[in-house]
């Protein structure tokens, strides 16, 4: 090669000028590939934060935030109160066409007061009772506790001072109604004067007990509460 450019000048020159050529495209090269890959990398270290950033703000956007915290204890319901005390008008079956009758007390205690107007005795003054006033008796009766006999029930709720009133009212009653007579003087009738001091609409008493007690209901709506009037006792 050293001998061909020496027998030829003019290509000894030509190689210096190629060799210069491509030494300088060499620098500039390198030099271009240096300036783009520093450029490349302030852009990633510029695209990348902003990349992160919005994918952040936008998982943001669609993830659920996290439920507040919430603790195991749970708020206390109350119930809404009807009054500690009740007056419960009943109707059961009977041997002819029921009895009609009323518990009474307070919804704390289990055992209750039973109310009613009933012939005393066995089957002959019940008949007697048709035609006559026969001796009555006001307490429990055969059937009045026992669930499997029940045909209708209608149960009023009162506070304290008119429970008073219409208890004291019961026994007075009872007390007073010394008779019983199918027509008139019956378990219904019975029954009625205490729902009409509690300020309830009553049903005509001939009525047998069953449908007695359903009209009751159906006359004062369903209503579960009853306030006496403040000079009523």
């Amino acid at each position: 090669m050293l001998g061909v450019t020496r027998k030829y000048p003019s290509l000894q020159r030509l190689a210096v000028v190629t060799l210069l050529a491509a030494s300088v495209s060499l620098g500039a090269g390198s030099s271009r590939a240096q300036q783009l890959t520093a450029r490349s990398d302030h852009q990633q270290q510029d695209v990348f934060p902003k990349s992160v950033a919005k994918l952040a703000e936008s998982m943001a956007a669609v993830t659920p935030s996290a439920p507040p915290a919430r603790s195991d204890v749970k708020p206390i319901q109350r119930a809404t109160v009807r009054g500690p005390y009740y007056v419960d008008f009943r109707a059961r079956t009977a041997a002819t066409y029921g009895h009609a009758f009323i518990w009474y007390g307070k919804t704390s205690e289990k055992e209750v007061e039973v109310a009613g107007l009933a012939p005393a005795g066995d089957t002959l003054p019940y008949i007697l009772g048709h035609i006559i006033f026969v001796p009555s008796e006001t307490g429990a009766s055969y059937g009045d506790l026992d669930e499997q006999y029940l045909t209708a029930s209608y149960r009023v709720y009162l506070n304290e001072a008119d429970a008073e009133k219409v208890f004291a009212y019961i026994k007075h009653l009872q007390e007073t109604s010394p008779l019983w007579n199918a027509a008139t003087a019956n378990c219904t009738a019975f029954i009625g004067r205490i729902a009409t001091f509690m300020g309830l609409k009553a049903p005509f008493h001939l009525l047998k007990p069953e449908e007695y007690v359903n009209q009751l209901r159906e006359l004062n709506g369903g209503r579960k509460t009853v306030q006496l009037e403040p000079d009523q006792g």
